[in-house]
């Protein structure tokens, strides 16, 4: 009954979420697009065996990328069918993988739209990448015996406290779900909490661990790097509205005392691109646009990364990485790519999005917290006059990143004793 009342609340809701897709339409038509896809109508050209992956947007896409990558090799056979939320996480599907996967945008949790997908998708398993909880659709895998498995799992005590009162709803959706891969022994305690048995859950820890650096993009930095003359950059990554005005400050005051430093700012949104394009030009900073192909001069001070899919290209040339999201009550976004290539990470108090990987980090040296303006000015100011310390604070940051490898593995054996049968039975009918 619980679920009936959810449902009857969702329908009695659908017009006010056809209206805000027409309203976020405004700054990114791409919303207005495709819109039968939300009630599940899509076209499947295959009979091929499938593995639905869900990815909410760009970060949860990212962090699936080394998943979808091993899958796409060890099982050949298998069409990955992926489904985002954003129209963002929809381009960066198209922009990793091309015609190599299949993607749709995510239905909404309404019974007909589920089972309408289900049947035409007809997908063997579902991979739900972090915290995706929608009743209907896993209700209707349960019933049509279709392994579930939520990967990257978390819970905040905010989303824990917010599922917790959904009581029997939030228990018996998780009771359909075939395994549980927590980032953290806290995560999966909250699972178990909130309804999930022991035998549900593992804990494998943060898939983003498992990032893989494209060949040669070393090397393309390096010759960047090179060409700009070996400046100091800093980097401000995945930044909100509010951050954006805070890192220009900072920046210009760091030019007063190091005039050759570079800024590369890249905002989280490319509806703000525009916006934030003019806010460099109206702080009087020489900027160019990446999407303008620019050669950048020694007079440039800013390059704005209004491009898609480079943000591991700037941690590669990057000397500091300001993890934006952070200054803001967002809730930050994912030190790891400036981690890997052993760049010292500076961050806001806002972390709680990443309660697993923050305060670690923090704690092994790699990254340093600041309060707001001035505290960041001073650290940045800091690391630029003394680079043994922040390659110091670099190597750390990489040393850690180093030390959680293995989450891949963790996280695909019970995805290949789910998929390995199947090819089994293949072989055999053959």
């Amino acid at each position: 009954m619980t679920r009936f009342f959810y449902s009857l609340a969702f329908y009695l809701l659908l017009p006010v979420l056809v209206l805000r897709l027409w309203w976020r339409g405004r700054s990114n038509p791409a919303y207005r697009q495709r819109v039968a896809e939300r009630f599940g109508f899509v076209r499947n050209p295959s009979l091929q065996p499938c593995v639905w992956v869900h990815s909410v947007s760009v970060g949860e896409t990212l962090a699936a990328r080394p998943l979808v990558e091993h899958l796409l090799q060890t099982y050949p056979a298998h069409r990955i069918w992926i489904t985002t939320t954003t129209p963002t996480g929809s381009d960066t599907v198209k922009r990793l993988y091309g015609a190599r996967v299949q993607h749709s945008y995510f239905p909404y949790d309404l019974p007909d739209a589920m089972a309408r997908f289900l049947q035409r998708v007809q997908p063997q398993s579902l991979l739900v990448m972090e915290t995706e909880i929608w009743p209907n659709l896993y209700a209707a895998c349960q019933q049509r015996g279709i392994p579930l498995l939520l990967l990257n799992a978390r819970l905040s005590e905010r989303s824990f406290q917010r599922y917790r009162k959904l009581g029997a709803l939030t228990r018996d959706t998780l009771r359909c779900v075939h395994w549980i891969g927590a980032r953290s022994p806290q995560d999966a305690y909250y699972f178990q909490q909130l309804g999930a048995t022991p035998a549900q859950i593992g804990t494998c820890g943060n898939l983003k661990f498992a990032l893989q650096i494209p060949a040669g993009l070393r090397e393309t930095a390096h010759e960047l790097k090179q060409q700009w003359g070996e400046r100091p950059v800093l980097v401000a990554a995945s930044t909100h509205a509010g951050e954006d005005e805070i890192v220009l400050r900072v920046f210009t005051r760091l030019q007063q005392v190091v005039p050759n430093a570079l800024l590369i700012l890249v905002p989280r949104h490319p509806e703000r691109f525009d916006n934030v394009y003019q806010q460099c030009s109206n702080a009087g900073l020489t900027t160019i646009r990446r999407s303008a192909a620019q050669t950048i001069t020694p007079n440039t001070a800013v390059l704005l990364g209004d491009s898609m899919g480079e943000m591991l290209l700037w941690f590669a040339v990057a000397d500091i990485a300001f993890i934006g999201g952070s200054l803001v009550a967002h809730g930050g976004h994912n030190p790891l790519e400036a981690a890997a290539f052993g760049v010292p990470v500076v961050s806001g108090t806002h972390t709680h999005n990443f309660p697993d990987i923050f305060p670690a980090l923090y704690a092994a040296g790699g990254a340093v917290e600041i309060s707001d303006e001035n505290t960041l000015y001073s650290q940045c100011l800091n690391w630029l006059q003394n680079p043994q310390q922040r390659q110091q604070v670099g190597a750390n940051a990489a040393q850690f990143f180093a030390q959680q490898q293995g989450v891949l593995a963790c996280i695909m054996e019970p995805i290949s004793a789910l998929l390995s049968p199947h090819l089994a039975s293949q072989g055999a009918s053959a």
